[in-house]
């Protein structure tokens, strides 16, 4: 584990207009510096990098980090691996643990991600030793350089082989990080055995699960086994291949989704490096987002039996809510008797990328498929057709293509617009802010957000006595919280260090709310001086939240519970509500 202080004082140090300067040329434009967003097509520059706040932001896509994520996001390195790289360049050296003894090391787990990793190392260093594993690999057409680069490894036969790797095999983690599987009886086992193994990983590189493949088609277990659900993995936000996909993602201009671990793996080792796949799981609105953050394009690709018609349904219907005008979703069905691995192993990667290209676009596949089994000859087969059209319409939000798919649905029911309007409540589109308004536009922000951005701002100004008034358990006020605590810890330090600090332990979505308001923040305001009005105001919101939390209290006691303090504090309520 690198020190926390050490991260601090690197991204103090570092200069980011500096490190993306280099692979991303970046012209001064006022107090910041801008450049075409390296992390989606555009024609014009949303990407936008402060030297005072010392991250980078991008109004397009949403793209946004400090000059560690950007080496991660732009040349797919991992945490550690741009740590490495930053200290490099501005003559640091990164400080090592020291190690007393590998047995107590051993018996150690500090957390949930260092035993993920240990399970990784042990069964990388297992697939070594296996030779019926290796075999197998090697009958899939995959080379010992492919299975390296996704890290593959093997769990070995056996129940509890994990127990020469950690010392206190009953420790809670791993059952936690679902290492391991706990019968009625209290016995424990280790989750995956005999199976090739699949981990993944996090944006920054790190191992979170694992996915397990059966090597003998007779296996008595499923064909594919993930991890459960932890504090670190939820199946439904990541996609395996993600972090090594990056890079020739956007290089591609696509990104390709498949239904198999090994469909990745198989795809990479014929040089079509940007396939990912979900998790057990359909592909969510989450999925998408993740994607449209590296490319405009996304090919889904099912295998053509009925399990994948239905797979691709399914992607395509919690797809909709993502869905934006810029985004090119497309879907490809291989012949039945194939999926992505058998094919381009049978044909190779020209003939892969050809069919790509053949790919059918959301608004005809949704079209087609509504009317697969429907004549719409008669009224009632109409009927039916924008009754199963409405649930879509619904949840597609894009103004354009909304309206040129409500066109086509209206036509094909042989009704017009008006008509299909006052058929079904449809959400209007066409009153939606876009995008294109004035990119500076401030948005209104809480009392919470304004004293929180300022304090990143200005971390001097946190104060200790603080901490004593910030009450509440909305999300804000948990966020002031801790920035006021990651303030007063490191009261030098610049916004991207302060927010470096803060990513592991804020829900992404808000960090990224907060890093836009940050960028929208006048640099030429008086700080300290709005900091004060902001400290006062805040302060007299949580005095009156408490109080009035309070009255509620007192008002559920009967009079005679009530102490002298009580009763006149309820006697000013109500003079107040007066």
């Amino acid at each position: 584990m690198i020190p926390e202080s050490f991260i601090q004082e690197l991204i103090n140090r570092v200069d980011i207009v500096d490190v993306i300067d280099k692979s991303v040329p970046l012209k001064k434009a006022g107090a910041n510096y801008s450049a075409c967003c390296p992390f989606h097509n555009e024609k014009s520059p949303s990407f936008t990098v402060s030297p005072t706040k010392q991250f980078y932001h991008c109004f397009g896509c949403g793209a946004h980090g400090t000059a560690i994520g950007f080496l991660m996001e732009y040349q797919g390195l991992s945490f550690v691996e741009a740590v490495h790289e930053l200290a490099k360049m501005v003559g640091m050296i990164v400080p090592q643990e020291t190690r007393e003894n590998a047995k107590s090391e051993a018996k150690l787990i500090p957390g949930l991600q260092e035993a993920l990793q240990q399970a990784s190392d042990y069964y990388r260093a297992e697939l070594k030793k296996s030779p019926r594993a290796i075999e197998y690999l090697k009958g899939r057409g995959l080379s010992g350089q492919i299975a390296a680069r996704f890290q593959m490894g093997y769990a070995p036969a056996g129940w509890q082989n994990l127990q020469t790797v950690f010392g206190d095999y009953q420790h809670d983690v791993l059952k936690t990080a679902g290492l391991v599987i706990e019968n009625e009886q209290g016995r424990r086992y280790d989750r995956f055995r005999d199976r090739i193994m699949f981990p993944i990983h996090d944006q920054k590189g790190q191992v979170i699960g694992f996915g397990g493949r059966v090597i003998e088609s007779e296996d008595d277990g499923p064909k594919y086994l993930n991890s459960p659900e932890t504090p670190l993995f939820q199946k439904g936000h990541e996609l395996y291949g993600l972090f090594l996909a990056r890079r020739a993602m956007r290089d591609a201009g696509r990104a390709l989704v498949v239904e198999g671990y090994m469909d990745v793996v198989a795809l990479a080792q014929y040089g079509i490096e940007y396939a990912v796949a979900a998790l057990g799981t359909a592909t969510t609105p989450y999925h998408i987002t993740k994607l449209m953050r590296q490319t405009d394009e996304i090919v889904f690709c099912f295998d053509g039996d009925a399990a994948g018609l239905k797979a691709a349904w399914r992607a395509a219907m919690n797809a909709l809510p993502a869905l934006t005008d810029g985004l090119r979703l497309n879907f490809l069905f291989l012949p039945k008797e194939h999926d992505p691995d058998s094919y381009v192993r049978a044909f190779g990667k020209e003939a892969f990328e050809a069919e790509m290209q053949n790919a059918m676009p959301l608004s005809q596949y949704i079209v087609q498929t509504l009317s697969a089994d429907n004549p719409l000859q008669s009224q009632e087969d109409k009927v039916r057709f924008l009754n199963e059209a409405e649930p879509i319409l619904k949840q597609i939000l894009a103004p354009r293509l909304a309206l040129l798919l409500r066109k086509r649905i209206a036509e094909l029911a042989g009704v017009s617009m008006d008509e299909m309007r006052s058929m079904i409540a449809l959400p209007d589109t066409e009153r939606r802010p876009q995008k294109s308004q004035p990119r500076q536009q401030r948005s209104t922000v809480s009392l919470q957000r304004q004293f929180a951005i300022m304090l990143l701002m200005q971390p001097g100004l946190a104060l200790a006595e603080d901490l004593e008034w910030v009450t509440g358990n909305t999300d804000e006020d948990n966020f002031v919280r801790m920035t006021l605590q990651v303030a007063l810890a490191n009261p030098r330090s610049n916004p991207a260090a302060l927010l470096q600090e803060l990513q592991s332990r804020v829900d992404e979505r808000l960090l990224r709310e907060i890093q836009r308001e940050l960028h929208l923040f006048d640099e030429k305001l008086d700080v300290a001086l709005a900091f004060e009005g902001s400290r006062k105001q805040l302060k007299d919101l949580m005095s009156k939240r408490r109080h009035a939390l309070l009255l509620e209290r007192i008002k559920e006691k009967s009079l005679s519970e009530l102490t002298d303090e009580e009763k006149a504090l309820l006697k000013s309520g109500r003079g107040n509500q007066a």
